[in-house]
């Protein structure tokens, strides 16, 4: 669904993206990971259209994104922090985005309701604690029902029980055949979703595997030990990039 080659961007002398190939399709939930400054948020922001590469190529839906822009309507995005009209109602930030997407006639609004938010509608963005912003950024990314979500730090400031939902949600639409990329810093939060993990560093791509791969390579059940193996023992012998 998404095929990335030979992707490359830099920032002056700092190479961000290091010819980096991946391929993703529907159904997979990608971890990706990495430490800071490994190229992570460069790769999403040049799939999401933010960024221009250099040299490579971005395709979804086998057509290059660059002679595209329409395959945007098909991401739900949801950002670390969300930003938004700080004047705005709940209620009118909802309202607005619909009637812009007016390609759109299906909304998906379960998460407004499993996280009542006609409750609170009329409260301002301004006004919201950084988990209630969090919530609305989660019910916006889905509300379009894309066949593709990118979801940064999705579970930041959200309680256990918001947490909870969020992460049922994302498990349901992958099993609906969506494909989920995440990046989370919490790595516990992905044990129960991710089916594929990314690691970059450097703006390289170190490997690209699945959970079960990595799982029985390093003899780990939990993914922050998983990684940890790996960074400790550098890469294994056997594993390999997908």
């Amino acid at each position: 669904m998404i095929t990335i080659e030979h992707l490359t961007k830099s920032y002056r002398k700092f190479k961000a993206l290091d010819n980096i190939n991946l391929s993703f399709e529907r159904g997979q939930a990608i971890s990706l990971l990495g430490p800071n400054g490994s190229g992570k948020t460069t790769l999403i922001k040049s799939i999401l259209g933010l960024v221009i590469p250099e040299s490579g190529t971005i395709k979804i839906g086998g057509k290059e994104i660059k002679k595209d822009w329409a395959y945007r309507s098909q991401i739900g995005y949801m950002p670390q922090i969300g930003r938004y009209p700080e004047n705005m109602t709940i209620g009118q930030v909802i309202k607005m985005l619909k009637e812009i997407r007016k390609d759109c006639t299906r909304f998906d609004e379960e998460l407004i309701e499993l996280y009542n938010i006609p409750a609170y509608q009329n409260k301002t963005m301004r006004s919201l604690s950084g988990g209630t912003r969090q919530k609305v950024s989660a019910c916006l990314a889905f509300l379009f029902s894309p066949e593709v979500f990118i979801m940064d730090e999705p579970t930041a400031g959200l309680d256990p029980v918001a947490s909870e939902i969020l992460k049922e949600k994302i498990a349901k639409e992958c099993a609906n055949g969506k494909l989920i990329l995440i990046t989370s810093h919490v790595l516990s939060d992905l044990d129960e979703i991710a089916s594929h993990v990314v690691y970059l560093q450097d703006g390289k791509l170190k490997f690209y595997n699945t959970i079960d791969e990595l799982k029985f390579l390093t003899g780990e059940d939990k993914l922050n030990k998983v990684i940890a193996s790996i960074m400790k023992n550098e890469q294994p012998k056997k594993l390999i990039t997908v």
